[in-house]
């Protein structure tokens, strides 16, 4: 029985076969695998290249499921380039591939290794039709193959696991889920239709965009937090910057151009985490000090942060405007209270500051008292503004 359902011979089983092998989903679950061996600081080429593989196997089964089910039984799909027998020979196949890389692993490094590589097919083979209609498993399936893929990467090369590529793990789970469930929003009609109740069906696109967004932002927060902290290089929160960027660009883009941009901007974002951890580019550097600005340290600051929060009220507009000053109004003298008895008390002090004292306290926690209610307060205008001019296709649910 012919493996291609559109052609017979040799050329077109193989086009079949490699018809399932999707570059852009395939790709990062390899490479996230090598990135673990990055981690490790030691680079065995052959557990190395085992490992890889398994993962590799272990993603193509699911896309030769994912088909088979869509296809066959779900009807999902108008065409597909394996006939059944094509499907399960592929399945068999790439069981076995995943099996002997297995076997081989746990020959060299052991039988912990199992732990790495068996739940990584098992996501793969069960995505669907048992995992892919529920909307915590439908999500996570793939983040959590290339968050097992980077700590089994590290794993073979080390024999054990520390708090980096734990936490590196934990930062792509975030982010990689946020940008699922982003994807899974452009079949929102769709899925509804058929009762698949993924993160947009059940809370809506609207709710599946904020959702992603928080998921996506505390990813990147955790990866400053960890370069602030030594847990990451520094130049890892560099690595943060141009994919924040592009998740501000596509906040507002229709969920299909939005997962475009997200899945190509965590390709950037990998690749200068990779240089972070292979190079290390500003270790050794120090910070800048701004403290050479003496006295008006504080209040520098301050005209910074003034100023970013002024220039976004702007763009809010005058209704934020006044909104947030009839705010700022109500919350400064309860500040100013709070603010003169923790001076008073011995709490903190400040010694970056001119010295002007206005109503018993530094005239620069009178500007702070404006200036970070201010400052908060246009964010939140910010997201407002961007929510009232989110397309049709990004506010149902």
């Amino acid at each position: 029985m012919s493996i291609a359902r559109h052609d017979t011979g040799a050329k077109a089983a193989l086009g079949a076969l490699a018809s399932q092998v999707h570059p852009v989903f395939m790709l990062p679950p390899v490479a996230a695998s090598w990135f673990g061996a990055i981690l490790a600081g030691e680079f065995a080429l052959l557990p190395g290249t085992l490992y890889a593989a398994a993962v590799f196997f272990g993603v193509y089964t699911a896309h030769v499921k994912d088909g088979y089910v869509d296809f066959y039984q779900r009807g999902e799909d108008d065409d597909h380039p394996l006939t059944r027998r094509g499907c399960q020979l592929c399945l068999v196949g790439a069981t076995l591939g995943f099996v002997l890389s297995t076997g081989a692993l746990v020959g060299l490094v052991g039988a912990g290794v199992l732990v790495f590589t068996i739940p990584g097919w098992l996501l793969g083979y069960f995505h669907a039709p048992q995992l892919d209609t529920n909307p915590v498993t439908t999500t996570l399936g793939y983040p959590l193959g290339i968050a097992l893929a980077i700590l089994g990467g590290y794993y073979v090369q080390t024999g054990t696991l520390t708090a980096t590529p734990i936490a590196f793990a934990g930062v792509l789970l975030f982010v990689l889920a946020g940008i699922k469930i982003i994807d899974d929003a452009k079949d929102y009609d769709y899925d509804r239709s058929i009762d698949k109740r993924t993160v947009a069906v059940v809370l809506g696109t609207d709710g599946a965009y904020r959702l992603a967004h928080v998921l996506i932002g505390a990813g990147l927060f955790f990866v400053v937090a960890g370069a602030i902290t030594g847990t990451f290089p520094p130049f890892a929160a560099v690595a943060a910057v141009p994919f924040a960027l592009v998740v501000v660009i596509a906040r507002n883009a229709p969920p299909k151009l939005a997962t475009m941009m997200l899945v190509r901007g965590s390709y950037v974002f990998l690749a200068l985490l990779v240089i972070a951890v292979a190079f290390r580019p500003l270790s050794g550097i120090s910070l800048p000090d701004i403290g050479v600005l003496g006295p008006y340290t504080y209040l520098a600051t301050e005209v910074l942060f003034g100023s970013v929060a002024a220039v976004l009220l702007v763009r809010a507009g005058r209704d934020a405007i006044r909104r947030t000053a009839r705010t700022v109004a109500v919350v400064y003298p309860i500040a100013y209270v709070w603010d003169w008895y923790t001076l008073e008390v011995g709490v903190f002090s400040i010694p970056l500051r001119t010295g002007i004292e206005l109503l018993g306290i530094p005239l620069e926690e009178h500007i702070f008292m404006l200036v970070v209610p201010a400052f908060v307060l246009a964010i939140h205008e910010t997201f407002e503004r961007g929510r009232s001019s989110e397309s049709p296709a990004t506010r149902r649910g």
